[in-house]
């Protein structure tokens, strides 16, 4: 697409056109909480169909406040079921979205957790659990949601967005989560195979890395008041982020 072309259209668009949702499906993981809740609320509000995936299905809070925070015709927040722990439940999912008619437009690989251990203490179990989490069910979902993206049909030259949350952890090792750190760098560096392969066939596929932020993850090293203030000092904004950050 030339200059031309790409300016007649964007010169088509109003602003709003340019950031409504309307008509599209997100696949979130993640979103009971923290990041993933604020990206998943952001969503719907710009219109989008949110599809939420949760280990714990009976915690409805994030679809209600979802439903209840949009126009009635958008109402259309759903839970599926799927523990990102467990490599059949997470082979399983997008199979079971596609049964139920939904075309997903939107990925958004939000979820992921954190273990702590000295690196020569790390149980092998704990190191298995966070890479299954973080990295492997990040790659299944992003595979199997890729795949069912080349069948959309192409708007504006797009079939599809993938986002994957990694961490400031994606490039420095941290101390005692070196599981944590190998996980989002593995993503980092998965996000770019997948964009490598995929950016030419209308799916763009991009990493978020956000810095320290006031999350339940994080929340035994902020309360560490003296590691917390260093922290921060070190930040040229001189804060920690906030989940709400992420909502644009």
């Amino acid at each position: 697409m030339s200059i031309t072309t790409t300016s007649i259209i964007m010169q088509a668009l109003n602003q709003e056109d340019l950031f409504t949702l309307v008509g599209e499906t997100a696949l979130v993981t993640g979103a009971t909480r923290g990041i993933g809740k604020s990206m998943a609320l952001a969503l719907a509000r710009a219109g989008a169909k949110v599809l939420l995936v949760q280990r714990d299905i009976s915690a409805t809070s994030v679809r209600d406040e979802i439903n209840s925070s949009v126009p009635e015709a958008t109402r259309h927040a759903q839970i599926y079921e799927a523990d990102l722990a467990n490599r059949e439940s997470v082979e399983g999912l997008v199979a079971q979205v596609e049964g139920h008619g939904h075309r997903i437009t939107i990925l958004v690989n939000s979820a992921g957790i954190i273990i702590r251990h000295p690196i020569t203490e790390f149980p092998s179990g704990d190191w298995d659990k966070v890479i299954e989490v973080n990295l492997n069910s990040c790659f299944i979902l992003s595979r199997d949601v890729a795949r069912h993206m080349l069948e959309n049909e192409m708007v504006r030259g797009q079939r599809g967005s993938i986002v994957n949350v990694a961490s400031i952890m994606s490039f420095q090792g941290g101390l005692n989560v070196s599981a944590y750190a190998a996980s989002k760098g593995g993503l980092t560096q998965l996000t770019k195979s997948f964009s490598n392969e995929l950016a030419s066939r209308g799916i763009r596929v991009n990493a978020i890395a956000p810095g320290y932020c006031v999350t339940e993850m994080n929340e035994q090293l902020f309360q560490d008041k003296d590691r917390s203030r260093s922290l921060s000092e070190r930040i040229p904004m001189g804060r920690w982020g906030q989940a709400s950050d992420f909502a644009g």
